[in-house]
């Protein structure tokens, strides 16, 4: 079957190529791809960003975003059929999206939203599942608190937005000035132009922020936290608790020096830092398809490409053109 893998790490290495067909476990659903979601972390699989700590075997193919219909399954599943049309984010090291066809295990499978078509929901289960992981489960956010995301118009930026206004917070963005009405229509109370406006200037006493822009965006984040606040970044330097996600507790304390420096800095102002490198969760993705079939979450689906131009796809992303999500899609000829 045809797929996108990386062959070796580096900003060129997404190609083309035959691969064979999925081993499908007693677990696994085999999906055939109608479709996969872009995120600047095939960016970073890709570039060999987490090589250390993700290892790959490469040739792998690349996609953590998929929508599709189930073709089989294994002979232990029991929450799926074959026609159910479905939706996940696979498990890290089972990645490989940018395919025909992926084997995933059930566990990180839901059915997809039934209000979303296959293209919006293959925009969704990364950031859906990466805003829920910060809002509700690491910061644990209370109607009547003050939340900051930053890139509102973004693909994780504009559902955090979503989430923080549905959990009842007060929500500040930031975003372009070409994005203001945009990103108030997602629920923002707020919005700072970060084009001519230091954020930091003008917002304080902040309960959580949620940071996908590193570097001095992260440093300054901290300034603007109420004593007690959390920061979290998806981009910042790992911490501990990220090498226990991963399984590998003997890397705490490396993880403990890449972070040192932000982490005592947030001592210092009485605040707190955390990393957020989302996990898969297919029961979390079924509950969330309640919310985008409420209407209270929805995709911010940019624009599609063809699935023969996945690389352009990500390049696209990759030079920050996006204005939300983007999807390739495989035509009914193709499938």
């Amino acid at each position: 079957m045809r797929a996108f893998v990386v062959d070796e790490y580096g900003p060129d290495a997404l190609r083309a190529a035959e691969v064979p067909e999925p081993t499908v476990g007693d677990r696994d659903v085999l999906v055939d791809v109608a479709a996969a979601g872009i995120n600047p972390l095939d960016t970073m699989i890709r570039n060999g960003e987490f090589k250390l700590l993700l290892p790959y075997r490469r040739p792998f193919t690349l996609g953590h975003d998929v929508a599709g219909v189930v073709i089989a399954v294994g002979a232990e599943v029991t929450g799926f059929v074959v026609g159910d049309e479905v939706y996940a984010r696979p498990r890290d090291l089972r990645i490989g999206t940018f395919a025909e066809r992926i084997a995933i295990d059930e566990h990180d499978v839901a059915h997809k939203p039934a209000s979303l078509t296959l293209d919006e929901a293959a925009a969704v289960p990364l950031v859906a599942l990466a805003s829920w992981q910060a809002l509700v489960e690491l910061a644990a956010v209370r109607p009547g608190q003050r939340v900051l995301v930053h890139g509102g118009a973004g693909g994780l930026g504009a559902t955090a937005v979503q989430l923080a206004h549905h959990l009842g917070a007060h929500v500040a963005a930031t975003a372009s000035a070409a994005d203001t009405d945009k990103v108030r229509g997602l629920g923002a109370d707020e919005v700072v132009d970060y084009r001519s406006t230091d954020f930091a200037e003008v917002l304080s006493g902040l309960d959580v922020v949620l940071d996908s822009r590193g570097g001095t965006t992260l440093e300054k984040s901290l300034t603007v936290l109420a004593p007690g606040g959390l920061a979290i970044s998806v981009v910042g330097p790992p911490d501990p608790a990220f090498a226990r996600q991963l399984g590998k507790p003997l890397l705490a304390p490396v993880m403990a020096v890449l972070s040192a420096k932000v982490r005592r800095r947030a001592r210092k102002l009485g605040v707190r830092y955390a990393f957020l490198f989302m996990r898969a969760d297919g029961p979390r993705l079924a509950e969330l398809a309640t919310l985008y079939d409420a209407g209270a979450l929805r995709p911010t689906l940019d624009r599609t490409f063809p699935f023969d131009q996945t690389p352009a796809a990500l390049t696209h992303v990759e030079q920050g053109r996006a204005k939300g999500k983007i999807v390739v899609t495989r035509s009914p000829a193709e499938a």
